[in-house]
């Protein structure tokens, strides 16, 4: 009995402690632990006595009873008060957590702010200070300048009394010459004066006398300038003639042959022919342009040019410089121009001729007198591999030899200069590709110049036939032609 009346009165204790709203958390979960281990003990306490009584005698049955069922419902109150309590403070001690979450919020929001305000306060601060720094030096420069300024402003003003001071001498001695005659002092200044005036004047004309003598020397030397331009177009009109063929062996007489058309004209032959010659033999004896096609190589156009009996087979032709032979590799390569006027054949297309057996290599020239020379050689020409080796043996001709003989000579142009001598770009200098050696002056593919058109300079870049010991044949058409070594005497 006493233990039950201990437990209803920590269970009351609690139960007015739970429900005074002032007690603190703290407070309140000290009495729930004290009352958890309290109420355990109350319990056992008041089996032991059921169980002690239910072996004495006694009737206390009934009373025993009602008395457990009585301490059961105030246990169970008392629990139950207990829960509400712990229900409340944990809303309460919830909110206040909430409460706590929302406030370090706001606090870490405003303190990411206040610390964004400080960095802006910062950049500006350093701005500020730069600003001000830039402020200085200027108010420094414009203080000196305003030193400068003032010092100068002194200096004008006392320039300005001065000249002042100097005008009014001035009008005072003005004033006094015209009321009285000069002395006999200042005439003789002013006489002095004036005789150093008519000095100068007359040291001018000096001047002007000697630039006039120079203006006349300088006439004299332009007429003997002209006089010597005409004196070196009459040498160029007799360089000219000196080069010309007048004397040379002249060109043989063509053998007469049957021409029904000597015009230039498109064919196009029935059978595959390997070059001109066979299509003249074929019976096809007109000069013009066919149509052949070489062993193992495709069908291209070529101009075929009847001449002692027989057809030539025309790699390159030059009459009036209407085409620029200043070409690429990949021009020469191929061939360029048109076939009925100024062309070059192509050195792929002469190869796929020349290899089919041994031919006869026919240059003929023509200077502007209307001379006609020519020279034949044997040859061999290389492919693509050598880059169109060339190896010349001379047969007969007209007119000096001018490109070596048994010697290997490489196709270079411009953009393909295989030999370079002594850092001298022979085809970019001679504009035009050419079997070049040793950048000889002989090219047949350089740059058509006319007489007395273009300096000494140019000229030499043009056509010329220049043997290795005589003077430059000067050249208003080239040809150059090739036809198999079967070809009977004809020079």
């Amino acid at each position: 009995t006493q233990t039950s009346h201990t437990a209803k009165t920590v269970g009351r204790k609690s139960l007015c402690i739970l429900n005074n709203q002032r007690v603190s958390g703290a407070e309140n979960m000290k009495i729930i632990l004290v009352f958890l281990f309290i109420a355990p003990l109350a319990l056992s306490a008041r089996a032991e006595k059921d169980y002690s009584s239910f072996d004495s005698a006694a009737p206390p049955e009934t009373k025993s009873r009602f008395a457990m069922l009585d301490d059961v419902r105030i246990l169970a109150n008392g629990l139950l008060q207990l829960g509400h309590g712990l229900k409340d403070f944990v809303h309460k001690t919830k909110g206040q957590m909430n409460d706590i979450f929302q406030k370090l919020y706001i606090f870490d929001r405003s303190f990411y702010e206040l610390s964004q305000q400080t960095s802006e306060i910062k950049e500006e601060e350093e701005q500020l200070r730069q600003t001000t720094a830039r402020l200085q030096i200027n108010n420094e420069e414009i203080k000196n300048l305003s030193q400068e300024m003032n010092s100068k402003i002194e200096d004008l003003i006392q320039n300005k009394i001065q000249l002042q001071e100097k005008v009014w001498g001035l009008e005072d001695k003005v004033t006094k010459l015209a009321i009285i005659q000069p002395s006999a002092q200042e005439t003789k200044e002013i006489s002095s004066l004036k005789a150093f005036v008519e000095q100068q004047d007359n040291h001018i004309k000096q001047l002007l006398k000697i630039v006039e003598d120079q203006h006349v020397q300088l006439d004299r030397q332009h007429n003997q300038i002209m006089e010597l331009e005409d004196k070196l177009n009459h040498i160029e009109l007799q360089e000219l003639t000196e080069n010309s063929f007048t004397g040379e062996q002249t060109e043989p007489e063509a053998i007469s042959f049957p021409v029904r058309n000597t015009t230039a004209v498109t064919y196009k032959s029935d059978g595959a022919v390997p070059d001109c010659t066979a299509l003249y033999n074929s019976g096809t004896q007109s000069s013009g342009v066919y149509t052949i096609k070489p062993n193992g190589s495709e069908p291209f156009d070529v101009y075929c040019e009847a001449k002692f009996g027989t057809s030539w087979t025309v790699i390159q032709n030059r009459v009036d410089g209407s085409l620029d032979f200043n070409q690429t590799w990949d021009a020469y390569t191929n061939g360029f121009g048109d076939l009925n006027e100024e062309f070059w054949l192509g050195l792929n297309k002469t190869y796929s001729i020349t290899k089919q057996g041994d031919y006869i290599l026919r240059i003929e020239l023509q200077d502007w007198k209307e001379n006609k020379r020519y020279i034949e050689y044997a040859f061999n020409l290389g492919g693509p591999e050598t880059d169109y080796t060339l190896q010349l043996s001379r047969i007969s001709g007209s007119i000096p030899n001018a490109l070596p003989e048994q010697t290997e000579l490489r196709f270079s142009t411009a953009d393909h200069d295989v030999d370079i001598i002594n850092d001298f770009n022979c085809p970019e200098n001679y504009l035009g590709g050419w079997w070049h050696s040793e950048c000889e002056e002989t090219n047949l593919n350089g740059k058509y110049v006319a007489p007395r058109s273009k300096g000494r300079l140019d000229r030499r870049k043009g056509l010329y036939w220049k043997p290795k010991k005589g003077r430059y044949y000067l050249l208003k058409s080239t040809k150059i032609m090739i036809h198999p070594t079967d070809l009977k005497s004809f020079d």
